[in-house]
């Protein structure tokens, strides 16, 4: 097994701030494995009829943990009362650490009738990280991470499974988003799910999307929240200030990952024009994993210069990041322009294959040329 001990710093990290840690993420995204890594405690497994048995009684089953044990309850939306179980843990056993797992946002969870606002962290599992293939995984070439994806079975095996990517929709679709949203048209669906892939970086169009799909604008509408809430898609928003030439509504949709985009656009191998984009990807999940969500924009103007991604700091500041696969293609004349805007942050140029993180000027632009290990990981005062 695989260790992974980026995500296990983040959840005892978190598990000093709150006694309960919500673990989500897409399926097969790692999270049953992530669950035992975690040292020193007990793992149900909620699918299980004897674990349902043995949760019915939430507050005689918390009573007989050992204080400071971890407790892992693994898909625990598959038991009767999910939401009184981590209720009673929270408020009445604070001496105990719980990491509780589902698919999606633990508010979407239907048999959550209470979001536990602020007795929870929230720790969302991304594909695996760049920063991850290097230090954990054993994948050095950027392609084979780009062309594979970011699940670790499919990432770690000898030759990757041609059907995986099509059993991954299929059981995404029926126990995901039929369980959890009620969503009945299958096809309509993943059709609109392969659409995304095949527009992944690009801006949001509802109504090409509709058109495309056969579905009304309202239908797409609801799939896309449905497709967010469970992690498989990400909107990010424009960044505007007050310009008037900005970008100020239309956000730019994501697909989670590269592995799912490249089988959906029937590639075998990565394209020179098609890596740039897909390290885009890798480069979002990073940010993902370092800054609250509503921080992460990217800024576009009407001239068509765009920012890949800009990020709200603290004190009226905001970082620019730029993605690319080789440095020496960085034309600064976007920066500028935006800076001639937003004169306070910090700049950097992210790309893979830097080993070691130095600094350059362009005229009165300072930029920090670097990869994903090197970026720092918290908002800055």
């Amino acid at each position: 097994m695989i260790t992974r001990p980026f995500w296990l710093e983040k959840l005892t990290a978190l598990w000093r701030e709150r006694n309960i840690v919500w673990l989500s993420g897409v399926r097969r995204a790692g999270k049953t494995s992530l669950c035992h890594q975690v040292t020193g405690g007990a793992y149900l497994n909620c699918d299980l009829p004897s674990t349902q048995r043995l949760l019915a009684d939430p507050e005689f089953f918390l009573a007989q943990q050992s204080p400071g044990t971890p407790v892992v309850l693994d898909e625990i939306h598959r038991i009767a009362d999910p939401s009184l179980l981590l209720k009673i843990a929270a408020d009445n056993f604070p001496q105990l650490r719980l990491l509780a797992t589902g698919s999606s946002t633990l508010h979407a969870t239907r048999k959550f009738r209470d979001s536990l606002t602020d007795r929870k962290r929230t720790l969302c599992l991304a594909p695996v990280l760049w920063r991850e293939c290097l230090q954990s995984f054993g994948v050095r070439r950027l392609d084979e991470r780009l062309l594979r994806g970011g699940f670790p079975g499919q990432l770690l095996a000898a030759e990757p499974s041609p059907a995986f990517f099509e059993d991954w929709m299929d059981s995404f679709y029926a126990r995901d988003i039929m369980e959890l949203f009620g969503v009945r048209n299958r096809t309509g669906f993943l059709t609109l799910l392969k659409l995304i892939c095949l527009r992944s970086g690009g801006m949001l169009d509802i109504s090409d999307l509709a058109k495309e799909s056969g579905l009304s604008r309202p239908t797409v509408m609801a799939h896309l929240d449905a497709m967010e809430i469970a992690h498989a898609i990400q909107r990010l928003p424009p960044f505007c200030g007050g310009g008037g030439r900005e970008i100020i509504r239309q956000p730019r949709v994501f697909a989670f990952d590269t592995g799912l985009i490249a089988h959906v656009r029937g590639w075998e191998k990565i394209r020179e024009n098609d890596r740039g984009l897909l390290w885009e990807n890798l480069v979002l999940d990073e940010l993902r994993t370092a800054y609250p969500l509503r921080s992460i924009h990217y800024w576009r103007d009407k001239a068509q210069r765009e920012i890949d991604f800009v990020i709200e700091q603290p004190g009226q500041r905001v970082d620019a990041v730029e993605a690319k696969v080789n440095p020496d293609a960085f034309d600064p004349a976007n920066l500028r322009v935006f800076r001639e805007l937003y004169p306070r942050g910090d700049n950097y140029l992210l790309c893979p294959a830097v080993e070691r993180p130095r600094t350059l000027r362009y005229g009165a632009l300072t930029i920090h040329v670097c990869s994903t290990p090197h970026l720092p990981l918290a908002p800055r005062p």
